[in-house]
């Protein structure tokens, strides 16, 4: 029963990265159908991020109510709604529109299904989980190039996932009864969380946001998500206007950026039996910086595509092992909170600094987009490591007040 329902799991995180890719991707082509300013797919990625924003902080109580099975339904229908809605779509007001529930249908599910699998699977199905929504992210770009390429028009993209998106809501409804099934049935927990003690059962009156590295976590998590979904916005703007590549072949290129991350987590997930978290979060992070480099360095566009590749392959570790990392680093007491202000965190840099690159590109030029990605990247590296540091002086001195603690 917990097999099948982690299928479902799965089928739903497929859903939740289908429309995450589609904006970049198509925006070369929806802009000039529009006559819209390069910065609109700013605003619009940051209204969509908005609405996440705001049912991650209020999911808690909604999934109390009515549980991650009725939830999962109802979002991945409310996003199907909205991705039909961009297909009627008149003007760019009206995508300003049905932004909002695309964004509201999003958070809700992606709160629900993190928090099912952290409570009730073990480590390595969280990768396995993220690598799922990387699925949906490479499908959509491909989907939506074949029919720019095709001459047809964007709009049929979105009707086409809309379509998809509609499947998989009736799939999430007709199996709501295994969701209570398996929560009953599921006793497998992760070993690492088991192992992870009450670190700060000594600090009860210490709110979350007070513990040591809470504040480097959260940053940490701001970068990443900042640096990825940066490069799923506005690489194929990119590669249109520096790289005078056409619009279908650049949504293609985009689709390997999600590829990279999508196979990079399935990978990973087998990986977690052997590398611990840590060491899996510095390696991609290092990947994701050497490929942000390529980018970066005036090379033939070979070099470029290799860039996209190795960024995607670097962030694939990335996001799922801090997410893992979570009890771990600030004990389970405190976790929930803490993911929570994670998830927030992460959407508030995926919500602004895409629209902060396209203001600063359109007075500027779209050639600064792989100095921003080099930024972001290193950001990240350095915060994360300045983390684990002081994680290690934390394990230290616990070590010694153990030792010198201990009654002989």
């Amino acid at each position: 029963m917990a097999t099948i329902l982690l299928v479902i799991i799965y089928l739903a995180f497929i859903s939740l990265g289908l429309p995450d890719s589609l904006l970049g991707a198509a925006w070369p082509v929806m802009q000039a159908d529009f006559g819209a300013p390069l910065e609109t797919a700013g605003l619009l990625f940051m209204t969509i991020a908005g609405g996440t924003i705001i049912s991650s902080l209020v999911s808690g109580r909604i999934l109390k109510r009515f549980g991650t099975g009725r939830v999962s339904f109802f979002s991945t229908l409310m996003t199907a709604g909205a991705l039909l809605g961009f297909y009627f779509a008149p003007s760019v007001y009206w995508l300003f529109l049905c932004a909002i529930p695309l964004g509201l249908g999003a958070g809700a599910i992606d709160a629900g299904l993190n928090d099912y699998v952290a409570a009730h699977y073990k480590a390595h199905h969280m990768s396995w989980l993220h690598s799922f929504w990387g699925v949906g992210a490479t499908i959509g770009p491909i989907i939506m190039a074949q029919y720019i390429a095709g001459g047809t028009s964007w709009s049929n993209g979105y009707s086409a996932i809309a379509g998809i998106q509609f499947v998989l809501a009736i799939i999430l409804l007709l199996t709501l009864p295994l969701w209570n099934k398996g929560k009953n049935n599921n006793k497998v927990l992760s070993e690492e969380a088991e192992e992870s003690k009450e670190r700060l059962d000594h600090a009860k009156n210490v709110k979350p946001v007070q513990i040591k590295g809470v504040k480097l976590a959260l940053i940490s998590f701001l970068f990443y998500c900042s640096a990825e979904a940066t490069m799923g916005l506005w690489g194929s703007s990119f590669l249109v206007n520096v790289k005078d590549l056409p619009a279908a072949a650049a949504a293609r290129w985009v689709s390997f950026y999600f590829a990279g991350i999508t196979i990079g987590r399935f990978i990973t997930g087998f990986i977690t039996f052997k590398v611990n978290n840590r060491t899996l979060i510095r390696m991609g992070q290092i990947i994701a910086l050497a490929g942000a480099i390529l980018l970066f360095l005036p090379f033939p566009s070979a070099f470029t595509l290799a860039g996209f590749i190795l960024v995607g392959l670097g962030l694939a570790p990335i996001f799922p092992c801090m997410l893992h990392e979570t009890p771990a680093r600030f004990g389970k007491k405190h976790s929930q909170t803490i993911m929570g202000y994670q998830m927030a965190v992460a959407y508030t840099g995926s919500t602004f600094m895409p629209h902060v690159l396209g203001f600063m590109a359109s007075h500027s030029t779209i050639g600064i987009f792989p100095f921003c990605i080099v930024l972001l990247a290193a950001a990240m590296f350095l915060s994360s490591e300045k983390l684990n540091r002081l994680l290690n002086m934390k394990d230290i001195k616990s070590s010694i007040d153990v030792t010198f603690n201990t009654p002989k």
